[in-house]
């Protein structure tokens, strides 16, 4: 299976220069890797966590980490990239935080009276994606968007590679049954 990474336009113009002027503590620098990397943040929080609070606060919670971390920056592969770990590590420690559950278990199904109306109706992605639970929806996005592998998945969840998996194979299953594109056997 071939996966595409989402790259994101956003860098910042003389990174090397920037980190070492917001390492020494130039709150100007600071403030320029806020401006260049709060859009890619919140888009990726906002699709791990199911409310605009929750991904607002991990936008702080990263960018606090990123100017508290910056001296630990190795400058080892991207910026972003590097950014993009912590966004997604705290996304999911938000999701612990809150004590959502791991596993999904919404009804495919809504009971009307004694009639049973099909909700595999057609809908757009991003409302299918918002049908997921947290959890099934943070590994999606983190697997199919991201790039992330099942192990560093894993890794950040506080998991096993086969639990990113079977969260992964069945969020696809739910997601070809709800957008109608499921096949009869």
């Amino acid at each position: 299976m071939t996966r595409t990474l989402l790259m994101y336009p956003y860098t910042v113009a003389d990174a090397e220069a920037v980190v070492a002027r917001a390492r020494a503590g130039d709150e100007a620098a600071l403030e320029e890797l806020y401006r260049a990397f709060e859009t890619p943040v919140y888009s990726l929080a906002r699709r791990i966590c199911r409310t605009t609070e929750d991904a607002e606060d991990v936008l702080q919670e990263t960018f606090f980490e990123v100017c508290r971390s910056i001296g630990r920056y190795r400058e080892e592969g991207s910026l972003w990239g590097w950014v993009r770990t912590i966004a997604s590590s705290k996304a999911l420690m938000r999701l612990r935080r809150n004590k959502y559950r791991d596993t999904d278990e919404l009804h495919d199904d809504i009971v009307t009276g004694n009639r049973r109306e099909d909700t595999a109706l057609r809908m757009d992605l991003e409302a299918a994606l918002e049908r997921l639970s947290e959890t099934a929806r943070a590994v999606v996005w983190l697997h199919d968007v991201e790039g992330y592998t099942h192990d560093e998945i894993a890794g950040m969840m506080g998991k096993t590679a086969s639990f990113s998996k079977s969260q992964l194979a069945r969020a696809h299953q739910r997601l070809r049954r709800w957008l109608g594109e499921e096949v009869e056997a």
